[in-house]
């Protein structure tokens, strides 16, 4: 692909991965309006950020050049942008994220990377407890009970008859929790969408992303796949948690990393074609 074609060929890439986004989207009443102020916005402020000229003034003449937007329009979105908050991240995630990364690794929690029932209070300071682990990894001023309440809610754990508190899934989804869902939907599409990109780049070293394609299967043959893949990548998983809990102990830094699972199936409409199976 020369040059040329590169900008033709990557819009018409560009359809395919924004088609569920927008079926998103029309699902939540997000209208199209609203996504093309939005655009306009990503568009000044990615370009502002990283395509400066080096030892040259970033002027509005230029982003114009660089984006299709109008001089005053890029002006005014710039100090939108100026003025705007980051949206923090949820702290139901972040402290619910290491609470279950501590859950999963640490001896009294677990066995063989799966999580046990563990005593609601402390019988003892120090001891095996939903109580000791809020105030071991969280800080002093949150009370168990108030994350706990909240766990609840969430359907991220139960009490069982013994007053245990029982972690119901190994990963920090929560199922009612729609604003940490839309956290990590926010966090884990675009890391891969960053992932993908960088690969396109034939000069920089491609960073690890595979996926394994079939067609023309049946309901059950997915559900099978589907079983295994769900088995096999938390086994991966938890021994990477694992690992990366040894390692921001032993190798501090700046740097982040994110890896996950993904495992996505479509009824076919079209006809069969060569493309039916790949690796890559």
């Amino acid at each position: 692909m020369n040059e040329l074609e590169r900008p033709s060929r990557l819009l018409s890439a560009t359809r395919l991965v924004l088609k569920p986004l927008v079926r998103l989207l029309l699902k939540n009443q997000v209208t199209y309006p609203a996504l093309t102020h939005l655009l306009k916005q990503l568009f000044v402020e990615v370009a502002d950020q990283e395509f400066a000229l080096a030892g040259k003034r970033q002027t509005e003449s230029r982003l114009s050049l660089l984006t299709g937007i109008h001089r005053k329009e890029v002006k005014r979105l710039r100090q939108a942008i100026a003025d705007a908050e980051d949206d923090p991240t949820p702290r139901a995630v972040s402290l619910g994220g290491m609470l279950v990364a501590t859950w999963l690794t640490e001896p009294g929690y677990q066995k063989a990377g799966s999580p046990l029932p563990i005593p609601r209070q402390s019988s003892q300071p120090g001891d095996v407890s939903f109580e000791t682990l809020v105030e071991t990894v969280g800080r002093q001023d949150i009370r168990p009970r108030a994350v706990l309440d909240e766990w609840l809610r969430l359907g991220m754990a139960i009490l069982d008859d013994q007053d245990r508190v029982c972690l119901q899934q190994e990963a920090f989804v929560p199922r009612h929790g729609e604003e940490e869902k839309l956290f990590y939907w926010q966090r884990n599409l675009a890391d891969h969408i960053q992932t993908a990109s960088h690969n396109l780049d034939s000069q920089a070293a491609p960073l690890l992303e595979r996926g394994v394609y079939y067609t023309r299967l049946s309901d059950e043959a997915i559900a099978q796949l589907h079983r295994t893949y769900q088995d096999e990548g938390m086994k991966l998983l938890k021994h990477l948690n694992q690992r990366a809990l040894e390692l921001k102990q032993t190798h501090p830094g700046e740097q982040r990393m994110n890896a996950g699972l993904y495992f996505a199936t479509e009824h076919l409409s079209e006809p069969s074609s060569k493309s039916d199976t790949s690796a890559s």
